[in-house]
């Protein structure tokens, strides 16, 4: 129940913080936004492209954890996980308020959990990050970033939502090492530790979630004549 509160305080303290307590919205945000979305990126900061991307990769990063917690979880995974690729932690905090600590896979992984359980998948996802980090800081331009965090709410709440997702991650590790059989607290501590690509690196070298298999399915009753 403690972790249930810490999680929803969490929760409505950002969404206060964001709305009420944040630098104001700067006119042009939809259209920074959309310039983002579309690839347009003349005269954008190169850290602000950065941190948008990946905004987009730390979805995909807690995906790979989510979808296969809420297996055995009352709420459906995929009404937090989805909207997050929209709004960062906003979604996904509910979901760790709500979600049960579950240790366990039951049954077989179909062809999304398959891809998400991928070492591949956590490859494509460093590299990729590692490519938006490097160009973020050999391009990009600090005093402008900070002035625009300092004035722009997007910039602002984007840089917070970062930074709780980094914060986050760690509190779903535990029961993903259980569920496949994987005692590693080196692995762990490091993505507490290293923001970002300590949870890459988790995903990139964690084993495969082993699947129920024949001879572990209750035997079927024998049909009588």
């Amino acid at each position: 129940m403690t972790r249930k509160i810490a999680f929803g305080l969490i929760w409505l303290g950002f969404i206060v913080y964001a709305f009420l307590l944040s630098p104001p919205q700067q006119p042009g945000t939809f259209e920074l936004i959309k310039n983002l979305s579309i690839g347009q990126w003349q005269g954008i900061n190169p850290l602000i492209i950065t941190l948008f991307y990946l905004m987009g990769i730390w979805p995909s990063i807690y995906s790979a954890v989510v979808f296969i917690d809420g297996r055995g979880q009352k709420i459906p995974a995929w009404l937090f996980a989805i909207p997050s690729f929209a709004v960062g932690a906003f979604a996904l905090l509910p979901y760790l308020a709500f979600r049960e600590p579950n240790q366990k896979f039951v049954g077989k992984k179909d062809t999304l959990l398959k891809l998400l359980d991928s070492r591949v998948t956590g490859f494509v996802l460093t590299v990729a990050s590692v490519i938006l980090v490097i160009y973020g800081l050999t391009a990009g331009d600090w005093g402008n970033f900070v002035q625009q965090w300092q004035t722009s709410r997007f910039i602002h709440v984007m840089s917070l939502d970062f930074c709780l997702l980094c914060v986050l991650f760690p509190t779903l590790v535990g029961d993903d090492m259980a569920r496949r059989g994987w005692k590693n607290p080196q692995l762990l501590w490091l993505t507490v530790l290293i923001p970002l690509f300590g949870s890459l690196i988790y995903l990139s070298v964690r084993p495969p979630l082993p699947e129920a298999s024949a001879h572990t399915l209750p035997a079927e009753e024998p049909v009588a004549n």
